[in-house]
């Protein structure tokens, strides 16, 4: 497969825009005087544009992955990585994306928003892809095919013969998502970059690394898919307050994985607790922060853990997913508190 083939003839055409910290890349020699961006010389610690390639955020998530830094990127969130993806390969009006629903809103958001159709492919009842059915829909317009794993809301992860096969078949990009990867048993796909060029593997700094407020999403792909991404992505998309509060973060991996190690104890406790719980008719498997559970009435108990001082997410509004909610796995007081008040109800 030549991935610059799925690529728009517009960007490949495209000249990227060239910032005053790309032509002169080595911002930090404090020898030097810099008057080429226009900036406000009076130090204050932000005053400067940061590093449009975040080099030094990409060195420790290279040591830390064990992925080159030439095959990462990040973004303002998964959030902008996805719309990046969409821009870079879907020419609007013509092409497709495919998703599996019930599975992460914001792919069908995208699509509207790029004027590209979604073609949608029910997963099984237990949450799988159809390998058959996907394969069925696909046609010469079909880019991208989004893989969320593990999937958000049913919260268990795909087969791996099954995303190999989709993988080896399906002639465009296959974006696996990974935001709740640490929190699985499952190995992450990044150890299997380097031998499909169609894989793109998003992940985030919101879920096992508690940065959401930061909006640091990260691509890893083949060097010709970031190279294409970065002529398009804006100069400065990271701010220098996400990059110091990243790195600040990933200097404490240690830390972060015994919260890790505790959220899944508590993942633990907790489905075990919910078990007890009348009206809860089925718990389903689990590798995220997160459980999904079958309950009576999902809009009645929703409305009455409000009340009762507990915000939840009612999903019942998604396919496969009648009188579902779904909890996110909290401290162990939080916990607690949930268990209480559903047994009060």
């Amino acid at each position: 497969m030549n991935i610059l083939d799925l690529v728009r003839e517009n960007i490949k055409s495209l000249k990227p825009y060239s910032s005053a910290r790309d032509e002169y890349k080595d911002a930090t020699t404090d020898t030097m005087v810099f008057l080429d961006a226009n900036e406000n010389p009076f130090e204050n610690g932000v005053n400067r544009y940061p590093d449009p390639q975040q080099n030094s955020v990409k060195d420790f998530l290279s040591n830390i992955k064990g992925i080159s830094k030439e095959n990462i990127l990040l973004g303002n969130g998964s959030d902008e990585v996805l719309d990046l993806i969409f821009r870079a390969f879907c020419e609007p009006n013509k092409d497709n994306i495919i998703t599996l629903p019930p599975t992460y809103g914001m792919y069908d958001v995208l699509s509207n928003i790029n004027s590209v159709e979604n073609k949608r492919v029910l997963l099984t009842e237990d949450f799988q892809p159809k390998v058959n059915q996907i394969l069925e829909a696909v046609d010469k317009n079909s880019k991208i095919l989004f893989l969320c794993s593990p999937n958000n809301p049913s919260g268990n992860s795909f087969s791996v013969e099954i995303v190999e096969e989709l993988l080896n078949k399906f002639n465009g990009l296959v974006v696996i998502d990974e935001a709740y990867i640490d929190f699985s048993e499952q190995k992450s796909w990044l150890a299997k970059l380097a031998n499909f060029p169609n894989l793109v593997i998003t992940q985030t700094l919101s879920k096992a690394y508690g940065l959401a407020g930061i909006r640091l999403g990260v691509c890893y792909a083949s060097k010709e898919i970031i190279s294409v991404l970065n002529r398009i992505k804006p100069p400065y998309n990271v701010n220098e307050l996400t990059q110091q509060k990243a790195i600040e973060r990933l200097l404490k991996v240690d830390e972060v994985e015994k919260e890790v190690s505790e959220i899944i104890n508590q993942r633990t406790l907790l489905i075990e607790s919910l078990k007890s719980v009348s009206f809860i008719q089925n718990i389903y498997p689990t590798d995220c922060n997160f459980v999904l559970v079958k309950v009576d009435d999902a809009t009645k108990r929703y409305n009455q853990l409000i009340a009762k001082g507990v915000v939840i997410r009612n999903r019942t509004t998604q396919p496969l997913c009648e009188n579902c909610l779904r909890f996110t796995v909290g401290t162990a007081t939080e916990n607690e508190k949930l268990i209480s008040a559903l047994k009060s109800l």
